[in-house]
Parts: structure tokens; C-alpha cells; sequence
């Protein structure tokens, strides 16, 4: 099993902010990309029993991984791990389902992809979502153009001087981004670390 420093610390505040976004009182079905290690949903899903979780990887090695995570809690309400790419259109995610999704959770991948895969990421969470579902993404972002503090201006340089296509992504593009997939962004929520958590509602066709 894989284990990511920034996982472990970062794991406890995200499920509080997923407790406050989600209805704990009914079965819910969740889909989360770019799932990493295994940490996080092995992590949600000890928590949050109402949820079934479907975890996924673009890395091999992830994969691997997460399936150790799952094999080593023995949860019932993960599914086995899928390969998914999130540039890729959502028929090539795993056979899921349009409107067959509560919830769409993305944790600290947008930064580290081409952008294509956070424009996949949105057009995929637009079809599969059902209506008023939610999608729930985590990590450092620039607002209006700008990135504070200097340490997240150094991750951004670092980022892109290791790929010129990764980097910090601005809120406002990923407003304008869900938007055009009907999802609108409802909530913004402050985290440790110079963190943010975006909700992305997708909206209700009545």
C-alpha cells in the first residue's frame, strides 16, 4: 500500500467538509477520480457507510494500491477500482451510467494534469451527475488571477517548470468551465494548508 504524507494530514478536514455537503441519512452513489492511494476513500467510506464509492486511476500503480487499501479494511461500500482517464469522454469511464451519480469527488488532480483533464473532468461530472448532484473538488487555486500566499506561488512555478501543461487553475475558469456543463459552483470553502474545497452543483432541469 501507497502512502501519501499530504493524504494522511489532509484527509480528516476533507471528510469534514464531505459531511457537511452530503445528505448522511439516505444511500448515495460516488464516484471518486483520480483516487491516488487509497487513503482518502478508504477513509471516506469508514465514515460515511451510506455511501457506495467507486474509486479510479489513471496510474497503474495507484491502482494497485487502492485495491491493497481495499482488500486491507474489507469495506463493503467501496467497489473495486476502475482505470480512468478524466480527458477521456465519461463512455470510456467504466461503463458509468448518465445520471446514475449523487456525488463526484476530485482531490488534488487538477494541478497535476493537463488541462484537458479538468475540462474532461467537468464535461464527464455534467452527464453522469444526476440532477442537483454534486461535485466536490479539493486542492490550491488562484482566484481572480491571483495565487497567495508565496508558497503556493512557488508550488505553481515548480508545477510548471516540471510540465508546462500542470499549474494552479483559476476559480473563475472553473466557474466558466461548469458552466457550460451545467454545473454551477454553489459553495467555496477555506482549508488548512492554503487549500480550497469547490461544490459544483449540477442543476435541476425543472
Amino acid at each position: 500500500m501507497l502512502n501519501a504524507a499530504a493524504a494522511e494530514r489532509n484527509k480528516e478536514p476533507i471528510l469534514a467538509a464531505l459531511r457537511d455537503s452530503v445528505n448522511t441519512g439516505r444511500s448515495l452513489q460516488a464516484l471518486e477520480i483520480s483516487s491516488g492511494t487509497g487513503q482518502h476513500v478508504t477513509h471516506f467510506a469508514q465514515a460515511l457507510r451510506n455511501i457506495i464509492w467507486q474509486p479510479s486511476e489513471y496510474d497503474p500503480q495507484s491502482l494497485t494500491s487502492i485495491e491493497a487499501y481495499r482488500a486491507h479494511y474489507q469495506l463493503h461500500n467501496v467497489r473495486p477500482a476502475i482505470h480512468l482517464d478524466a480527458s477521456l469522454p465519461y463512455q470510456y469511464w467504466g461503463g458509468i451510467q448518465p445520471e446514475s451519480l449523487d456525488l463526484v469527488v476530485n482531490i488534488n488532480m487538477m494541478h497535476i494534469s493537463p488541462m484537458a483533464c479538468t475540462e474532461g473532468l467537468f464535461k464527464g461530472a455534467g452527464v453522469v451527475l444526476k440532477p442537483q448532484g454534486l461535485l466536490f473538488t479539493y486542492g490550491p487555486y488562484a482566484v481572480n488571477g491571483q495565487i497567495t500566499p508565496q508558497s503556493n506561488i512557488d508550488f505553481d512555478y515548480s508545477l510548471r517548470q516540471r510540465n508546462s501543461e500542470w499549474g494552479l487553475r483559476d476559480i473563475a475558469l472553473l466557474s466558466c468551465t461548469a458552466q457550460k456543463n451545467g454545473l454551477f459552483l454553489e459553495k467555496m470553502v477555506d482549508m488548512p494548508a492554503n487549500n480550497k474545497c469547490l461544490l459544483f452543483r449540477k442543476e435541476s432541469l425543472v
